[in-house]
């Protein structure tokens, strides 16, 4: 499988779907085409996983491969990474299956890579910033602080990288060397969490990874954008309960991991606790949501990983 690519600075793009709504992911393979040199499309036993494959064979850039049932979010980023790595890829670009890239988006991400390559840093990754989809909050690049995770908006014009402690996996370009040297998702986590617990990895063994304000994406976090009064307005994205699961008992288990810094879990804490309050008492299918969140802390604590175990 190897020297798949003409020139060891190709892109490969990787796309997981699970239920994905057919027009949307039409619509990202078309916006994808000339931007990467490969799309490798990988359904995790999805009910339309035929007509996910049927799309895919009308794109000669694009490949597909299945499994028939759920394996999880980091399972298949992984089994992606490996196969492209192999292909001789030399970055990899993740995207959520309803993100949508601008025009240029990649190349503006491909060109902070190589920048930050050439000053001789040791890049483990560039980040696009994402226009929601849905009403809510603007998107920002995340820095840990003291108790909080300060947010660093783009500028209206703003063309400067912004350094970031974590971006979000979907819109964010890998490079091969922090691939291979870092590892790759921890595919025990399932769904939630995955790219903080590896932006904490990496950061912790000095990998840099910025935030590109020219690189825009259309993309939406959660089922929909709660906003609440908290001291000041605040944007929640909110999920499906048992989403609140995975991201209770991932905290957990990263809270008791040795890498991650003690700025993040502190925060993390809070954050986690804003989120008991809101979702659990006034925002969505409250009673469900406080069930899970208490499954996932209490999981957490145990050391349990992998998919929610059914009761």
């Amino acid at each position: 499988m190897n020297n798949f690519f003409e020139k060891q600075s190709a892109i490969a793009a990787i796309v997981t779907t699970y239920e994905p709504k057919i027009e949307t992911l039409e619509d990202q393979f078309r916006r994808l085409q000339g931007q990467v040199e490969l799309l490798l499309v990988v359904d995790n036993g999805s009910s339309n996983s035929s007509e996910v494959a049927e799309i895919v064979s009308q794109y000669p850039f694009a490949q597909f491969i299945g499994v028939p049932e759920n394996q999880g979010l980091g399972w298949a980023h992984n089994e992606g990474i490996r196969r492209v790595l192999a292909m001789g890829a030399g970055a990899v670009l993740l995207l959520d299956q309803d993100s949508l890239p601008r025009d240029d988006m990649v190349a503006n991400l491909d060109q902070a890579l190589n920048d930050q390559r050439q000053l001789g840093i040791r890049v483990a990754a560039v980040g696009a910033r994402y226009l929601g989809t849905d009403v809510g909050h603007p998107s920002y690049f995340v820095q840990f602080g003291r108790l909080r995770f300060s947010r660093c908006y783009c500028g209206a014009h703003q063309t400067e990288l912004i350094p970031a402690d974590m971006l979000i996996s979907s819109g964010t370009l890998f490079s091969r060397e922090a691939l291979e040297t870092v590892g790759l998702m921890d595919a025990d986590l399932f769904i939630d969490h995955l790219d903080t617990e590896w932006f904490l990895r990496a950061q912790a063994a000095h990998w840099k990874s910025f935030g590109v304000c020219t690189a825009l994406m259309d993309h939406g976090l959660g089922e929909r954008t709660a906003r609440f009064w908290l001291g000041r307005w605040r944007y929640l994205p909110v999920h499906q309960p048992f989403r609140y699961y995975y991201i209770y008992r991932n905290s957990v288990l990263l809270w008791r991991r040795a890498y991650p810094s003690q700025r993040w879990k502190l925060t993390d804490m809070l954050r986690l606790t804003k989120m008991f309050f809101v979702f659990g008492l006034f925002v969505g299918n409250r009673i469900k949501n406080f069930q899970m969140m208490i499954r996932g802390l209490r999981d957490g604590f145990r050391g349990r990983a992998g998919p929610l175990r059914p009761i």
